[in-house]
């Protein structure tokens, strides 16, 4: 996981709380070496970055919420999979033509349930980010995630996909390998499948990239994530030719979890710490898993042909309205 010991990476709306904790720290520092109790001054100070740090993300914009959802401290794929489970063997390639590293998956087990898990998975720094295209999956990747829920489907394992993308890699060579083949097949195949799936959205989830492993019973998203047709930048692009109108295009979008779940697409939004995901790492895979848990009893509960009826008709649903005449 991810440790609080590195330099921390701050955002523009983070930095009045990080200058009043800076200034508690140095006046701390100060009566140390002064001799002079401050306890009651920095008593004080602590009860306003605390007051202060409520104020900040618990009236978050979608724009804000994007930066949060693009933290590059934030949990990754992996941070959760070695956090919720017992064991873990990653399995590679799609047995066709190569191992997208932007998605992950393998075998391993929860609360000592055998368990399929796979997901985006982007990088710490640049370097690693080049290396797994920022969490952009290829058609390998796709066609080896599929790979992977067919054979949770054969030995009867629930599958739990880890969404976190700012969509699927759009370069000229995944189009001539069949990147929209490839997703398009996942959405179909996905849909037939007799096990659990429960899809957690993590970061990021960006249009058809994400969807190539979102179809399932439950969708979980934790609360500064963010899950979209286009990225705000792109569909400011699109509609009024200026990517800086971003901010604009994000309240639009209705692309937060609490727009989602008002409009009944997410089934279960999860809380994060006060400060975000990144904040308090371990704390926020424990909420990760509790949900899992949760939702994979009830789905076992279920019969196959139950379970499939209720993934058809969730997606069913949405889009669903209602036109008045005038």
């Amino acid at each position: 996981m991810v440790t609080s010991e590195r330099k921390p990476y701050l955002l523009d709306f983070e930095k009045p709380l990080a200058e009043l904790e800076n200034r508690i720290e140095q006046i701390r520092e100060l009566a140390t070496e002064n001799g002079v109790d401050v306890t009651d001054q920095i008593r004080q100070l602590e009860s306003r970055a605390l007051e202060l740090r409520h104020e900040i993300f618990s009236n978050l914009s979608p724009a804000q919420k994007i930066q949060l959802a693009r933290h590059p401290r934030r949990p990754s794929t992996l941070d959760y999979i070695q956090a919720i489970s017992d064991e873990w063997m990653e399995l590679h390639g799609d047995r066709n033509s190569s191992d997208d590293p932007a998605l992950v998956g393998g075998v391993g087990s929860i609360a000592g349930r055998p368990v399929v898990m796979l997901g985006h998975q982007k990088g710490r720094d640049t370097k690693d980010n080049v290396a797994r295209r920022f969490g952009m999956a290829s058609p390998g990747g796709y066609r080896k995630a599929m790979r992977l829920m067919e054979h949770a489907d054969r030995f009867g394992m629930p599958i739990i996909t880890f969404i976190d993308t700012p969509g699927a890699w759009a370069g000229v060579e995944a189009e001539q390998l069949g990147q929209g083949e490839a997703i398009a097949y996942n959405l179909r195949e996905m849909f037939r499948l007799d096990v659990p799936i429960i899809c957690t959205v993590i970061g990021e989830g960006g249009s058809g990239g994400a969807l190539g492993i979102g179809v399932g019973d439950r969708l979980l998203m934790f609360e500064h994530s963010v899950y979209t047709v286009a990225s705000p930048e792109a569909c400011a692009s699109i509609l009024w030719k200026d990517a800086t109108k971003a901010p604009q295009a994000a309240e639009a979008l209705k692309i937060t979890a609490t727009d989602l779940k008002n409009l009944g697409i997410l089934d279960d939004l999860l809380t994060e710490p006060i400060g975000g995901a990144h904040s308090d790492p371990l704390k926020t895979a424990t909420i990760l898993k509790q949900a899992l848990l949760h939702h994979l009893t009830e789905l076992s509960q279920m019969t196959n042909s139950e379970r499939r009826e209720l993934r058809y008709q969730k997606f069913r649903r949405i889009g669903v309205f209602m036109e008045l005449s005038a």
